[in-house]
């Protein structure tokens, strides 16, 4: 029998990626697209496998599996290669003040290893979105996928160094100690997902190498419903945009602001979309998920005292099961108010209007995003122009995510830097300028 070898220390690991970065190879367009190529072929050949997964850790249905996490990242990587080529020509530059005949232009620079640090949530997507834009920039990458997920953290650890280059990317599994050690090591980028509390620890730990890092992050997303907007349509969006993946995704409608009257006819087309949904029994719906572990699950159900239960409710620990929920008569600094819920309950909390609904959401931390649903035209100038947030998006909650030629970051608590398409080549790049002064004499000679 031959001895297994031991794991390769961190240390090691990211000293051997880094020695391939300064190859040179990964600059060049052929390796990117080769990589990323690689990568979508893993997704195409294993679909399969990681939906199967998906079901493992989170419950995910095949569809939502493919629309949320495999399909998902394919069309990224799809849209990347598409457009690589174009972006990383040098962009010429004006070069005012400068001597006669000098000439300039800008180009992306990789910046060497990129560690990715996952969430369990949607444990493909989230992992390998990043990876792909990494590669895309010319990097070579250290991915964590999360262990709180991990039926897909030990297949995406198999698959990888199948895939891709060995000194393209490297998978280290584990927890809290593997994730301490990582961060312990020089990275030229840290690329994080996740809460605020372990972003603050990336961030601390990126500061003793003064390292970059993009951190993307959650944040109670609010959902303003302005009066005389169209409830049966309304209430669609919001309940699928809300209790996909058992409402445990960064950003879902975290809680609902409209007035009286609009609340009550609010809940009863709600319900009436999750029953279209998830019929009248959801937790017989394959369609719909379990929360990830039972200490999530027993904060979210401590959560359901916030408020007046007006729809769903029960719950079933054995199955990690909790059904869509709606709380009414919710005051602003209830338990429910005071945290990301990441589950499947939305709080209804009563204002007159508009006007106390900006005020609202102002008092408190920048959302991720803010949505809005209404038929008034002079709603949605207000908030984008009185309201800060990742992003706004208007009609249809969660769709900021289906484009990738949009960047995609918080701000403040729900996070800093963006990504996506072009937007992750700039994240994983330095824009470097490069100006050629001619050596001539520029004036009489002696």
């Amino acid at each position: 029998m031959h001895p297994v070898p031991a794991p390769e220390q961190p240390g090691e690991l990211i000293a051997r990626l880094r020695a391939a970065s300064r190859t040179g190879r990964p600059r060049s367009l052929e390796w990117r697209t080769e990589q990323l190529t690689r990568l979508r072929s893993l997704l195409q050949e294993h679909t399969d496998a990681l939906a199967e997964a998906l079901f493992a850790d989170l419950h995910k249905s095949r569809s939502e599996a493919h629309a949320a996490e495999i399909g998902f990242t394919v069309r990224e990587i799809d849209h990347l290669l598409e457009n690589l080529e174009e972006w990383l020509r040098p962009q010429p530059a004006a070069v005012p003040g400068c001597p006669a005949g000098s000439t300039a232009y800008v180009q992306y620079d990789p910046l060497g290893v990129v560690l990715v640090i996952a969430p369990w949530n949607y444990p493909v997507q989230l992992l390998l979105v990043p990876v792909a834009g990494a590669l895309a920039a010319g990097n070579t990458v250290v991915a964590k996928p999360s262990e709180v997920a991990p039926a897909c953290s030990a297949l995406l650890a198999r698959l990888i160094p199948q895939y891709l280059s060995r000194d393209a990317v490297a998978v280290v599994e584990g927890g809290v100690a593997e994730t301490t050690a990582l961060l312990a090591q020089r990275f030229d980028h840290i690329f994080y997902t996740g809460n605020g509390t372990v972003g603050r620890i990336v961030m601390r730990a990126a500061a003793e190498h003064l390292t970059p890092v993009t951190l993307e992050l959650g944040g109670k997303s609010p959902v303003f419903v302005d009066r005389g907007t169209n409830l049966a349509d309304t209430a669609t969006r919001l309940a699928r945009a809300k209790f996909a993946n058992a409402g445990q995704t960064c950003v879902a409608p975290d809680y609902v602001l409209t007035d009286p009257d609009t609340a009550r006819g609010l809940v009863a087309e709600i319900a009436r979309s999750v029953r279209r949904m998830f019929g009248s029994e959801p937790e017989l719906a394959r369609g719909y998920g379990r929360i990830v572990n039972l200490h999530h699950f027993d904060r979210v159900v401590r959560l359901l005292g916030s408020g007046r239960i007006v729809l769903g409710g029960r719950h079933d620990r054995e199955n990690r099961y909790i059904a869509p929920t709606v709380l009414a008569d919710v005051a602003a600094e209830s338990p429910v108010m005071r945290e990301e819920i990441f589950g499947p309950v939305l709080p209804i909390v009563e204002v007159p209007g508009v006007d106390q609904a900006i005020s609202f959401i102002n008092d408190r931390d920048k959302p991720l995003a803010v949505y809005g649903f209404t038929a008034r035209e002079e709603v949605p100038r207000r908030l984008a122009e009185e309201t800060t947030s990742g992003g706004l998006v208007l009609g249809m909650p969660m769709a900021q995510v289906l484009d990738p030629g949009l960047p995609f970051g918080g701000v403040g608590e729900s996070g800093t830097g963006s990504y996506r398409g072009a937007h992750s080549l700039a994240a994983f790049s330095h824009l470097k300028p490069v100006l050629d002064v001619p050596m001539r004499p520029t004036g009489p000679v002696g």
